[in-house]
């Protein structure tokens, strides 16, 4: 499981680690079922304390990402295809926001965005759609 910490970003480790494990479930790198790694373990791999680990570990439990079974492992929740559509969303609604305010501080109206947006994936899906031919070659 790859799950990177950023110490100069502002955001409390545990979060990141919450944010990570959500994204990695809600993606599909990680599989209903799968069981994340020990709590030391994971805590040694990211040189954070074990209490850190735990913590993040709670909140995932308390949000329904993951499952504990005492004694045995924590696992990756059934729930995925609930946690997917959140997650997603809310990974969407933050790059959205981003662009917005990006935009207003460059004068770009709605209006604008949307049209270049219709324009990049025009120019998306007509590479795309290329693509096979250049493999044939």
């Amino acid at each position: 499981m790859d799950i990177t910490i950023d110490l100069d970003g502002g955001v409390p480790i545990y979060r990141q680690i919450v944010n990570q494990i959500k994204y990695l479930a809600a993606s599909g790198l990680i599989r209903p079922g799968e069981e994340l790694p020990a709590i030391r373990t994971l805590a040694l791999q990211l040189r954070v304390t074990p209490n850190t680990v735990a913590k993040a570990y709670d909140e995932l439990e308390r949000s329904g990402v993951v499952w504990k079974r005492h004694g045995a492992g924590t696992y990756v929740s059934e729930q995925r295809p609930l946690l997917a559509h959140q997650e997603r969303l809310r990974i969407i609604e933050q790059r959205i926001d981003a662009l917005l305010a990006e935009a207003h501080q460059l004068n770009f109206s709605v209006e604008d965005i949307v049209r270049m947006i219709q324009k990049r994936r025009a120019a998306m899906e007509s590479a795309a759609a290329d693509e096979p031919a250049r493999a044939a070659r």
